[in-house]
């Protein structure tokens, strides 16, 4: 079965579910997305990593790593094999040196993992066809959708993930001092959101 590889495209709150946010993975060659939603606790792992912060104590995924690396065992790649029910099932792919072997896993545990080991994320062809948007024409794909108003959700996903970031304006009027002092305490009371607004402000202030 074709396998098709994924790129984490952004990640935000979700507009649908309370308190859960919407993780957007990209087809690494071609225009596809897929939405998934996750958890608040999951989302806060995939983005530490991705904004290479560091917790004051080791996260859960954090010391499933250090456990792994002690022990040689390595994550090779991550892969999203089903859909049923609106839920994603996903597996990690992993290696001791003399052999692989398959471990069922959350697909959000799964990607923050997969953040960690720097590997990559597959998934087949039937799910990008029955789950995945195209952004070209906004339009999702049609074999196998939900109805008109979850096919809304999707979109609604979409948009807030692209929005992500373009009105964090809140820390513009900080010092950087400020904003690095008030980062490191945002860390130390693993407040990983504000960490992560306050990171974007600092970046974008070099980058300028």
């Amino acid at each position: 079965m074709k396998k098709v590889r994924l790129e984490i495209v952004g990640l935000s709150y979700s507009q649908t579910q309370s308190g859960a946010y919407a993780l957007v993975l990209g087809e690494s060659a071609g225009t596809r997305r897929l939405p998934i939603i996750i958890g608040g606790f999951e989302a806060q792992a995939i983005a530490i990593e991705l904004e290479k912060m560091s917790p004051s104590r080791p996260l859960t995924h954090d010391l499933f790593k250090s456990f792994a690396e002690t022990f040689d065992i390595s994550v090779s790649e991550v892969l999203i094999y089903n859909l049923v029910e609106g839920i994603f099932y996903a597996k990690l792919v992993c290696n001791d040196g003399t052999r692989d072997v398959e471990i069922d896993a959350r697909t959000s545990d799964a990607i923050a993992l997969a953040v960690r080991f720097n590997c990559p994320i597959f998934t087949y062809e039937f799910i990008l066809k029955s789950a995945g948007i195209v952004l070209d024409d906004e339009t999702p794909s049609s074999e196998g959708l939900p109805g008109d108003e979850e096919n809304q959700n999707v979109q609604e996903e979409m948009t807030t993930v692209e929005k992500a970031g373009s009105s964090r304006d809140e820390y513009k009027t900080k010092s950087t001092e400020e904003l690095k002092t008030m980062l490191q305490t945002a860390l130390d009371e693993e407040h990983y959101e504000m960490a992560s607004r306050i990171r974007d402000e600092l970046n974008n202030r070099k980058k300028s």
